[in-house]
C-alpha cells in the first residue's frame, strides 16, 4: 500500500462514497414528491430536472478546471458538499417557484458534477496502492439501494417535509467522511478535453450516429428515472414501493457490470450487438411500464433496470473507448456523458413533464417504446454495417498521426 494512504483512508473513502449515492438517491426519487406537495405539476417539476442537465454541462468542465489548478481534489469535493449542503437548505425552504427555480440552478451547479470528483478523488487517494475502485463503487451502490428503501419507510410513516432533515444528515455524514481523510500532494485528473480533437469527433459519421441512437435510447431513460415515483402514487403505491422499486433496481447493478468485465469480448461488433439487445430490452421494459396497471408491477419491472441501464452505459463506455483514436478518448467520452445525461436529460425532463401532465403517464412510455425502438434498429443497423467490414476502427498507424497532430 503506498505510503499515507492507512486503511482507516480506505474505510473513510468507502463510507464516502455509501453517504454520497445514498444523498443523491433521496433527491432523485423522492424530491418529486416534495414538489408536487407544494403545488407543482409534472411539467413544471419535468423542468425544474431538466435544468440540472443544462447546468451540469457548464459545472463539469468548471469544476474539473478548479480542480486541476489547485490540484487539492480533497478541498474541492469539500467545497461542492458544503455548497449543496447551503442551497438544498434554501431549496426545501423557498416560498414562491421562482425561488426554487433560482435556488436549484445553484443547487446543481454544486451537487451535478459531484459524482465525476468524488470518483477523481476516490482514484487519487488508492493511486499506487492495491485497492480496485470497484470495491468502492459497490459501495455506492450499496448506499444508494439501502438508503433508498429506509427512507421510504421513513417518508411513508412520517411526511414528505422530513425529507430535507435525511438530506442534510447524509450531507453531514459525507463531509464528515472527508474531514476525516488525510491530505495528499497529488490528483489524478482526467485528460482535458482536447478541442482540435473535437472537431475531428464532431467531423466522424459513425461516432455522431452512435451517439445520436444513444440519445434516442436514453431521453425515456431519463422520463422514467424523474417520473416514475408519481407514477407509483398515481396508481396507489406508497413511499415503501418507491424505495422498493429504487432499491430492486440498482442492487444488482454492480453484478452485471462485473459480468459485462469479464466475459464481453472487446470487439466492436460484438458490443455493438450487445448494444442493439440492450436497447431491445429497453423497448420491452418501457412497453411493460406502459401496460402496468398496478404499483406493484411498476415495482417489479424495475428489476430490469439492472439489465438496462448497466449493460448499456458498460457497453457504451467500451465502445467509445474502440470507436476514437487514443489521443481523443478523453473528449469521445465527454460527448458520451454530455449525450447521455446532457442533452438526453433536459430533453426527457421537458418532454416527459409535458406528455405526463397533458397525454398521461402510458402516453409517456409509449413515446418511450416509439423513441428507443428507433435507437435499437439504428444500433442494429450499425452492427450490421460492422459485420459486413463496412467500418475500419482507428489503426495504429491513425493514432501515430493524430499522435502528431496534437502536439
Amino acid at each position: 500500500m503506498r505510503k499515507g494512504v492507512i486503511p482507516s483512508s480506505i474505510t473513510s473513502l468507502k463510507w464516502f462514497n455509501f453517504f454520497v449515492y445514498g444523498t443523491m438517491v433521496l433527491f432523485t426519487s423522492f424530491f418529486q414528491l416534495y414538489l408536487l406537495d407544494v403545488g407543482m405539476n409534472k411539467l413544471e417539476i419535468g423542468v425544474l430536472f431538466s435544468m440540472g442537465a443544462l447546468v451540469s454541462i457548464f459545472a463539469n468542465p468548471f469544476w474539473a478546471f478548479l480542480t486541476d489548478r489547485s490540484q487539492n481534489i480533497r478541498r474541492i469535493v469539500l467545497l461542492m458538499l458544503f455548497g449543496t449542503l447551503v442551497f438544498s437548505q434554501f431549496m426545501f425552504r423557498a416560498n414562491t417557484y421562482e425561488t426554487i427555480y433560482n435556488t436549484i440552478i445553484l443547487f446543481y451547479f454544486f451537487q451535478g458534477p459531484l459524482f465525476a470528483q468524488s470518483n477523481t478523488m476516490i482514484l487519487s487517494y488508492i493511486d499506487g496502492t492495491n485497492q480496485r475502485f470497484r470495491s468502492f463503487r459497490l459501495w455506492g451502490s450499496i448506499g444508494w439501494a439501502l438508503i433508498a428503501i429506509v427512507a421510504g419507510f421513513i417518508l411513508d410513516w412520517a411526511d414528505v417535509s422530513i425529507l430535507t432533515y435525511l438530506l442534510t444528515a447524509l450531507l453531514g455524514a459525507s463531509i464528515l467522511s472527508v474531514l476525516v481523510l488525510p491530505k495528499i500532494n497529488h490528483t489524478i485528473m482526467r485528460a482535458p478535453m482536447p478541442y482540435k480533437g473535437l472537431s475531428k469527433l464532431i467531423f466522424n459519421p459513425f461516432f455522431l450516429c452512435f451517439l445520436l441512437f444513444g440519445i434516442l435510447v436514453s431521453i425515456p431513460n431519463t422520463m422514467n428515472t424523474t417520473f416514475i415515483s408519481l407514477y407509483i402514487t398515481d396508481l396507489g403505491g406508497s413511499k415503501k414501493m418507491i424505495g422498493l422499486a429504487v432499491f430492486l433496481s440498482s442492487i444488482l447493478e454492480v453484478g452485471v457490470f462485473v459480468l459485462c468485465d469479464r466475459f464481453l469480448k472487446r470487439k466492436i461488433s460484438v458490443l455493438l450487438g450487445w448494444l442493439a439487445l440492450v436497447s431491445g430490452l429497453f423497448v420491452l421494459r418501457w412497453w411493460f411500464m406502459a401496460d402496468a396497471t398496478t404499483a406493484l408491477q411498476v415495482v417489479f419491472i424495475q428489476i430490469l433496470h439492472c439489465i438496462t441501464f448497466g449493460g448499456f452505459f458498460y457497453v457504451g463506455t467500451q465502445l467509445t473507448m474502440l470507436l476514437i483514436p487514443r489521443p481523443y478518448r478523453s473528449s469521445g467520452q465527454a460527448l458520451y456523458t454530455l449525450s447521455w445525461s446532457g442533452i438526453s436529460g433536459f430533453i426527457g425532463g421537458i418532454l416527459g413533464g409535458w406528455m405526463y401532465q397533458y397525454l398521461g403517464a402510458q402516453s409517456m412510455y409509449q413515446t418511450g417504446v416509439f423513441l428507443t425502438l428507433i435507437g435499437t434498429l439504428g444500433f442494429g443497423f450499425m452492427w450490421l454495417f460492422v459485420s459486413r467490414g463496412g467500418y475500419r476502427p482507428p489503426s495504429e498507424e491513425d493514432e501515430e498521426i493524430f499522435d502528431i497532430e496534437a502536439l
